[in-house]
């Protein structure tokens, strides 16, 4: 395993030859090393790394898992994965070898994230801190399947958070009428927040939104992908779920306010985004809004739950609700239980019925 100096630049390089997994002998050149013993590390957990040894280091293990994972998830998920593996476990782990990390040094680790706390002495929410382990359980669960590892130190530890998500709050419709009237002097903000309403779509789904998504005819609205900023640039992609490509029949009203909005639109190719703003803008556009109504400031996401509510007042059933909203039925019926009317006393007066009923 020699390392080599440049005589030039004064740093160091390694220059070896290697198996890859197919038992192809290739060869391997990095320079830019700043002493002889970087080189040298740098050969050895690369080494281990095409071996998939296990003694091999955490971080040198999690280069294996994002080259197996990253073309597996959207784009987006993945940049979110990365971001809570580089800032909040490669830090800690980096260097540990992935086979001597045990149960205590993953609880010395969570200890220190439930004790952090930020500059206005906010911690993290249980929810982040529960989505943080589990990205650490998950690459031990890849490392078990896939390369041998013997157990899941992070399972061992235990779950540190909850999963229930932050309160879910709404608005009645007499409060999102108030909003909208706000936003009347900005008609790409009011349309944009008229399809959120109304329609119940998801923030990356109206964002996508070109003329070509809309059968103005039928008052059809196809959602058949979603847009993301990543790296500097505008991603579209496909919907969260399979569930999330869907037809949605719109209202007549809201109908000939797009027609209306489109035209607008002079020139507009039928692939062009018709809402040419980014995330940050609309819930820029969010707080302008709530604060000229005074009603109280909702998430953007939360305008899904409004429409969700809506349609729960209007008597309509959890099947039905999911198929509009690109929901499984389970999940609407779990989520939003507590909004449904109880059925307990139909219930009980229909069993008191049927145990007095004769017998035919």
């Amino acid at each position: 395993m020699p390392a080599y100096k440049d005589q030039k630049k004064g740093t160091w390089y390694c220059a070896f030859y290697y198996e890859d997994w197919q038992g192809v002998r290739k060869k391997k050149l990095r320079r830019g090393f700043e002493t002889k013993k970087e080189a040298l590390e740098w050969e050895r957990q690369y080494l281990l790394m095409q071996a998939a040894n296990l003694s091999m280091e955490f971080g040198a293990f999690y280069e294996i898992y994002a080259e197996d994972k990253k073309k597996r998830v959207r784009e987006n998920t993945w940049e979110s994965k990365d971001h809570i593996f580089r800032t909040k476990i490669l830090p800690h782990f980096g260097k540990r070898k992935l086979n001597e990390i045990q149960v205590k040094d993953v609880i010395a680790w969570q200890n220190m994230l439930l004790e952090y706390r930020d500059e206005n002495g906010k911690p993290y929410s249980p929810v982040y801190l529960k989505t943080i382990h589990n990205q650490l359980s998950a690459l031990f669960n890849h490392a078990i399947r896939y390369y041998g590892l013997k157990a899941n130190p992070a399972a061992m530890a235990g779950n540190m958070g909850k999963e229930t998500s932050r309160e879910m709050n709404f608005w009645t419709k007499e409060e999102y009428l108030r909003f909208s009237d706000a936003m009347m002097d900005k008609p790409q903000s009011y349309y944009a927040f008229q399809l959120l309403y109304w329609c119940g779509i998801r923030e990356g789904e109206l964002l996508a939104l070109t003329p070509a998504d809309f059968d103005l005819e039928k008052g059809v609205l196809s959602i058949t992908k979603s847009y993301q900023r990543l790296g500097r640039k505008d991603v579209i992609t496909e919907p969260k779920t399979p569930k999330s490509i869907r037809d949605i029949q719109m209202p007549p009203f809201l109908v000939e306010e797009i027609k209306d909005y489109l035209k607008s639109l002079y020139g507009a190719s039928s692939d062009q985004r018709i809402f040419d703003m980014t995330k940050h803008k609309l819930h820029h556009e969010m707080d302008r809004g709530a604060k000229e109504s005074g009603v109280k400031r909702i998430r953007i996401h939360d305008l899904r739950h409004s429409h969700i509510s809506l349609l729960i007042d209007m008597g309509f059933s959890a099947v039905a609700i999911a198929d509009r909203v690109g929901h499984e039925s389970i999940d609407i019926t779990y989520k939003y239980a507590h909004l449904f009317p109880s059925k307990q006393s139909e219930m009980v007066e229909q069993l008191e019925a049927k145990r007095w009923e004769e017998k035919a």
